[in-house]
């Protein structure tokens, strides 16, 4: 089969023939439709993800696609169906070899580029904000980095449970997707000022920040007292110090969320959170945003769409 490889960290992805996975027990062979590209496949491209399969890799994460085969022990009917599944990585291939039990089915009406980019945005932001930040009704919620795949699933979300949404992002067409996600106001990241923008607002309850750096200190120093501040990631590249003084002051409280690790430390909270977003999408009330999809010859080049901050949404690896 084709599948996108790191055979040296740093290096440009190459597409070569590689063998196919055979399904071991609880596994399922999966041909992959589509993968989702996520910032952690450009570090783990480098080297510089917590998670460092042995080389040569397959990057991609998340995927849609049929399931061809089962391996032993996968007791429930599932070969024929289309589903979508978080799968740490191996996805940017023609096939994939997977647990039974981490594969979600495609409701009707999805499109597999849908699919493919739907698990990890939609469930990062969800498990931050309901599980992990308990966000309320009437709350303010700020959004950093917010036209990203995973910040504009966080103004969605943050609408849908009830909160005034500050979206953070850089230049006019990336403020403006955040607005038409949902968000109630807009501060611009490059040349505004985020601190006395949102406390200008009133000041912020819970702050979800897949950014770090300058930006996570400025949300710190905006929050209003007892407010949440979840750090999801570090795409400015500058993962921050927090000056305990600030979160003793002002009774704050960071969480970390590392959603990948709900696969098997809460898996049943994962797969909870992921009925209750497909059920929002059934509604109408959850759109995927799909900036741009690349075919696997061209896997690199949608990394390094990620790496130069030109995606507003998800990027795609299309497979057939």
């Amino acid at each position: 089969m084709r599948a996108a490889q790191v055979s040296e960290y740093g290096q440009e992805l190459r597409v070569s023939e590689v063998p196919r996975p055979n399904p071991g027990p609880g596994e399922v062979l999966v041909r992959v439709h589509a993968c989702g590209v996520n910032f952690a496949d450009l570090l783990m491209r480098s080297g510089r993800y917590q998670e460092r399969p042995p080389l040569p890799f397959t990057p991609g994460m998340e995927l849609c696609g049929t399931v061809e085969a089962s391996g032993p022990d996968v007791t429930h009917a599932i070969v024929g169906r289309r589903i979508m599944a978080y799968c740490g990585h191996g996805a940017m291939a023609e096939f994939a070899a997977l647990p039974a039990n981490a594969c979600v089915e495609v409701p009707e009406g999805m499109s597999n580029v849908a699919a493919a980019t739907f698990p990890i945005a939609y469930g990062t932001s969800h498990l931050a904000l309901d599980h992990r930040a308990r966000l309320q009704p009437g709350e303010r919620l700020l959004v950093l980095g917010a036209a990203g795949g995973v910040g504009l699933t966080a103004v969605e979300i943050g609408k849908i449970m009830g909160a005034e949404v500050i979206a953070c992002a850089r230049g006019g067409a990336r403020l403006a997707a955040a607005k038409a996600a949902g968000a109630d106001h807009v501060v611009d990241s490059e040349t505004g000022d985020i601190r006395a923008s949102v406390k200008s607002l009133g000041g912020a309850d819970v702050v979800v920040d897949p950014v770090g750096g300058e930006q996570f200190t400025a949300a710190l120093r905006s929050c209003r007292p007892g407010a949440r501040l979840v750090p999801l990631g570090f795409a400015s590249g500058d993962i921050p110090r927090i000056p305990a003084n600030i979160l003793l002051v002002k009774n704050l409280t960071v969480i970390g969320l590392y959603w990948g690790a709900y696969a098997s430390l809460g898996p049943s909270i994962m797969s909870a959170s992921l009925e209750g977003l497909l059920a929002w999408h059934a509604e109408g009330r959850l759109t995927p945003r799909i900036c741009r999809s690349f075919p696997l010859e061209e896997a690199d080049a949608a990394l390094e769409m990620l790496r130069s901050r030109k995606a507003v949404g998800k990027v795609v690896v299309t497979i057939d």
